[in-house]
């Protein structure tokens, strides 16, 4: 009997270790050279326009930096007037200011981009495949060089209102029952 189960075990491992030899999904070796998405009209036109959208809420952004800043600015002061403690908001704020204003030039740049649209008709359709690569490359890199300028300082700011708001929510008192 104790022989039966020694072979069966032996015949149960041997089993285990030939299904664990095999792999249970195909291995495939990558390329030196990952194959990239061929840039056909339609993902040109694509891209194009994603780059246009980001541009226009760009745009929005840096129309009344001025008025944003100040609205912020009013915000901390009302919570300093209150006697709470801003001075993580208040740096937050003034690295966000610093970084609007060395951007915007960088966003004014991509102008001429746009006004152009080389490879582009006015609808965003492709009529020069090579420009359009181009253009789209070229803003690409524009938008890029917006986002390293301000370098994470909206989403700083907006992490530290939040941390404001709930370090100073208020207390809220249990309600009195009537007896």
């Amino acid at each position: 009997m104790k022989s039966i189960f020694n072979k069966l075990i032996l015949a149960v491992m041997t089993a285990t270790l030939v299904f664990a030899a095999f792999p249970v999904t195909s291995a495939y070796a990558q390329d030196e050279n990952p194959h990239k998405p061929e840039l056909t009209n339609e993902r040109l036109e694509k891209i194009w326009a994603r780059e246009l959208k980001a541009y226009e809420r760009l745009g929005k952004g840096f129309n009344d930096i001025d008025g944003m800043i100040a609205k912020f600015q009013a915000r901390i002061d009302k919570a300093a007037d209150n006697g709470k403690d801003v001075t993580a908001l208040q740096s937050a704020l003034d690295a966000f200011a610093s970084a609007l204003k060395s951007a915007k030039p960088k966003y004014e740049s991509m102008n001429g981009l746009v006004n152009s649209h080389q490879g582009f008709d006015a609808n965003g359709k492709v009529t020069d495949a090579e420009k359009a690569k181009s253009t789209v490359r070229e803003m690409g890199e524009k938008l890029k060089e917006v986002k390293d300028a301000m370098g994470g300082t909206g989403k700083a700011l907006h992490e530290a209102f939040k941390a404001f708001r709930e370090a100073n929510k208020p207390v809220q008192l249990p309600a009195e029952r009537d007896s």
